[in-house]
């Protein structure tokens, strides 16, 4: 199958045009514009606010501050991350875990490398909610490396059309994890019409519909209802499909 369509609108973020920011502690990566960086072209994408790509130095991590209104969703790479909040919320969030946190009328939380001396890596990305100032909420769950292989992992539905085994938040929005082998390919079709999807490459390299990406890229599609992935060598993917309108 293939996008071929008039209307289909593609745009390639390559993975050295993020913004940057070294506070020795974090080291990190914006692919829409945060803090200090500002890029007017990269505010958000539909619903997706937020993508930083962090390196926590052992013993670093952000004290307690305030979010409302928001959907976060915390991906470790690599080392674990510890989490408190003012629900009274104090977990561990491993490699291989997913967290989501509904802010909804006010949350307050701190994040702190849980090891003092190896690094954390993750993403961490906010997603705009369909619905405000609802009761905070919290969601932590394992994901098995081994039932992304050559087919997609659901993290993420919304929490009125879940899939089964993924955590949920309140948006109309579905992320699905890929581990894609040297060779394969693999078809995407959209969960809900109209929605846009924002392709990341994490590891390796890779094509969708012809277009190569390589660690870290990322290629964003509009008005499509399927795409086809084939991965040049093993790599692994996150797949954000999300609304379009605010």
């Amino acid at each position: 199958m293939s996008t071929i369509y008039s209307h289909t609108k593609q745009t390639l973020y390559k993975a050295n045009e993020r913004g940057r920011a070294d506070y020795g502690w974090l080291k990190t990566h914006y692919s829409f514009s945060f803090s200090n960086y500002y890029d007017p072209s990269k505010i958000n994408f539909g619903v997706l606010r937020v993508l930083n790509d962090d390196y926590i130095a052992g013993g670093g991590g952000f004290p307690t501050h305030p979010h409302a209104n928001m959907e976060i969703i915390t991906i470790p790479l690599e080392g674990d991350l510890a989490h408190r909040d003012s629900t009274g919320k104090a977990e561990v969030i491993r490699s291989g875990d997913v967290q989501v946190m509904s802010a909804g009328r006010g949350i307050e939380h701190s994040e702190f490398n849980h090891s003092k001396t190896n690094p954390v890596r993750l993403f961490q990305i906010w997603v705009f909610p369909k619905i405000k100032n609802t009761a905070p909420a919290y969601g932590q769950k394992h994901f098995s490396e081994a039932q992304r292989v050559n087919q997609f992992q659901w993290i993420i539905s919304p929490e009125d059309a879940p899939i089964e085994g993924s955590l949920t938040i309140k948006q109309d929005a579905y992320f699905a994890l890929l581990s894609l082998e040297a060779g394969k390919s693999l078809t995407y079709e959209w969960q809900r019409k109209g929605n846009g999807l924002y392709a990341l490459l994490i590891e390796g390299s890779a094509q969708i519909e012809g277009q190569d990406l390589t660690k870290r890229d990322a290629l964003t599609i509009e008005n499509a209802t399927h795409i086809q992935l084939k991965a040049q060598e093993n790599s692994q993917w996150l797949l954000m499909e999300v609304p379009m309108s605010l």
